[in-house]
């Protein structure tokens, strides 16, 4: 389950695990997307979370490079 966002924020931060369904990818590629700053992400203590924009900006991005 997604960790939701205070008011106002308009997101909701998802777990590695969660953006690894979503882009159908391995844990290793996604943790090389968060390290190579292609996908943006915060850290909670020891966990990394990524906020929902991120992940629409980084599919957006990739699809406008795919397109051109």
């Amino acid at each position: 389950m997604a960790t939701r966002l205070g008011p106002g924020t308009g997101g909701e931060l998802l777990t590695v695990p969660q953006v690894m369904a979503r882009l159908q990818l391995s844990r290793s590629a996604v943790y090389d997307l968060l390290r190579s700053r292609q996908l943006a992400s915060i850290t909670l203590g020891r966990s990394r979370r990524i906020p929902a924009h991120a992940l629409n900006d980084f599919i957006r991005t990739r699809l406008e490079q795919d397109a051109a």
